[in-house]
């Protein structure tokens, strides 16, 4: 299993990284990557937490969903990207598959509207915080944002993926502490600090992606 799921990232590396790779192809890749998945991925982060006591199940709990998107490049950058959010038993994966970047450590968030208009990304707005907590990283007691997702690494050829499970995002659940729809994806130039308010001094916005189904 693990040797397929890192075959599909890699080849979904490769077609994102080529300018005559066909979009439709990559997205249904890492469509699949996400279907094969479980906790096993490049870089992942998962957050499941264990039930204190028995609770009853939000509506959409048993509601299954999917969102594709691509990035485009911002702030005179060549970063791109394909994202497949898919939701599933009241969890939600994301699986991010990017290129033009330069190597090493990049933070990536999302912001608080699917607007990716202006030339820096700043369109966006700043991270999506419904829960009006102070920036962190994700699981902080202190507090952190529900776009905290945090840092990625990008390979010598500026490639990089990562995936994040949570049950704390929902796909159009209608919950506005949850729901990831009308939000954006934004990858920055630098890496997120985890400390620095309001946003970690993650440094220039260079891709962008509007979460709409």
């Amino acid at each position: 299993m693990k040797h397929k799921i890192l075959g599909l990232a890699v080849v979904a590396l490769c077609l994102v990284a080529s300018c005559k790779s066909d979009k439709k192809e990559a997205e249904t890749i890492v469509e699949e990557a996400v279907t094969e998945t479980s906790t096993e991925s490049t870089e992942t982060t998962t957050d499941r937490r264990e039930p204190t006591e028995v609770k009853e199940k939000p509506a959409y709990f048993s509601e299954k969903r999917k969102v594709t998107m691509s990035l485009e490049s911002k702030s005179g950058s060549t970063t791109t990207g394909n994202l497949v959010f898919k939701q599933e038993e009241g969890t939600v994966t994301m699986i991010a598959v990017l290129s033009g970047l330069t190597p090493g450590e990049h933070a990536i968030h999302i912001h608080d509207k699917a607007d990716c208009t202006s030339d820096d990304g700043s369109s966006s707005g700043g991270h999506w915080n419904p829960t009006a907590q102070p920036h962190g990283k994700w699981g902080d007691a202190k507090g952190y944002h529900k776009g905290d997702i945090g840092n990625f690494t990008a390979n010598a050829e500026g490639q990089g993926t990562i995936t994040k499970i949570t049950d704390e995002w929902c796909i159009g659940c209608g919950d506005a502490t949850k729901d990831i729809l009308g939000k954006a994806i934004i990858v920055h130039q630098g890496t997120d600090d985890f400390t620095s308010q309001p946003s970690g001094a993650a440094g220039a916005r260079v891709s962008c992606g509007g979460i709409i189904e």
